[in-house]
């Protein structure tokens, strides 16, 4: 199976092998997903836990900050029997080392604090300033899923995988790619073929297609009444929203709209505003734009043709929100040149 490994993926995983060899095999390991995770942050923490364990005898626990709200992902876990702790259910301190997976130290999207220093990082999103503090980081911006990094290693250790974590793999490069019609690499189309042969096509199904709730349904009524844009960006404004997963699914559905080359969708949960941005565009670099969009105020990241942040809700009431959500759409209309006086809603037949 190393046969199929990248010269990069086997020198890469040399590294984190001495490294990990180098740690007390008698202290415990936490393994942090970003906030709210996604499959791939589900499916990367789940196995990178197991080649702690399996192949190196390290207790590792994996575990999450926010909810897992998307009927999806909730399937996913429940489907597939994911372990994930709830971080606030857990002590900090009694971890001695902590690996961050699919997100980046002092970024404000994981539960990890700023002052503390991860041991590593392990993602495929572009650099971020903090990461160059952990003792050992994987960063791997080529790479459409840090699931894909996880796998490998899992293939490099030797550790075979069950169907069901085969079936996370496979689902969590799916999820990132859109079945490959988004920006991915041959690692990644690699590592997806080599576990779909294993995954389980029943509980794919399953996945991909759960039950949903009716608050889904209400706001996808809502945002499609509130469609509004200039040339080929399209927006959407959300109010107060049941999950905050549901913004960046929006966000991926207005991309479809033909002639669409950029959409972007905000909603409000708890005291946050969140906004995600979609670009079709195979060059573009949707992580700088996102964190030009929420500035100092708030918190972004991405990477390739996709981005997510957040920025602190306006006072003031819902009122002030849809004026603070407005102001982001005018932004960005900005910085991708298009002339924010322009903007107008948008009226089916």
């Amino acid at each position: 199976m190393n046969g199929m490994l990248s010269e990069l993926a086997r020198s890469r995983f040399a590294a984190f092998r001495e490294h990990i060899e180098n740690t007390d095999p008698r202290a415990r390991w936490l393994v942090l997903t970003h906030n709210n995770p996604d499959p791939d942050a589900l499916a990367a923490a789940t196995i990178l836990t197991k080649v702690l364990w399996s192949g190196f005898r390290r207790q590792a626990t994996a575990a999450y900050r926010g909810i897992i709200g998307r009927a999806e992902n909730q399937e996913m876990v429940r489907s597939l029997g994911l372990q994930l702790s709830q971080a606030r259910q857990l002590k900090l301190d009694s971890y001695r080392y902590v690996a961050l997976v699919d997100c980046q130290p002092a970024t404000g999207n994981s539960p990890l604090p700023d002052e503390r220093v991860p041991e590593m990082v392990i993602d495929h999103h572009p650099e971020r300033p903090g990461t160059a503090a952990a003792p050992f980081d994987d960063i791997r911006s080529g790479y459409a899923a840090a699931a894909t990094i996880a796998a490998e290693y899992l293939l490099a250790a030797g550790v075979p995988a069950t169907r069901r974590e085969a079936t996370a793999i496979v689902y969590a490069i799916r999820s990132e790619t859109l079945d490959f019609c988004r920006g991915f690499s041959a690692a990644d189309h690699a590592i997806h073929d080599h576990f779909n042969a294993q995954a389980l096509p029943r509980l794919l199904g399953r996945i991909r297609n759960p039950r949903l709730p009716l608050n889904y349904f209400e706001t996808l009524r809502e945002a499609l009444a509130n469609l509004y844009g200039v040339d080929t960006l399209i927006l959407s404004r959300l109010g107060p929203v049941a999950q905050p997963d549901i913004v960046p699914e929006i966000a991926d559905l207005l991309l479809r709209l033909e002639g669409c080359t950029w959409s972007m969708c905000s909603g409000r949960y708890e005291d946050r505003l969140y906004c995600s941005i979609r670009t079709t565009n195979p060059r573009a670099n949707a992580s700088r734009v996102m964190r030009r969009l929420v500035g100092r105020r708030g918190r972004g990241g991405g990477h390739g043709m996709i981005a997510g942040g957040w920025i602190p809700k306006a006072r003031g009431g819902e009122d002030a929100v849809r004026r603070q959500q407005d102001r982001l759409a005018a932004r960005l209309a900005g910085l991708l040149r298009k002339d924010p006086s322009r903007i107008a809603p948008i009226a089916g037949p």
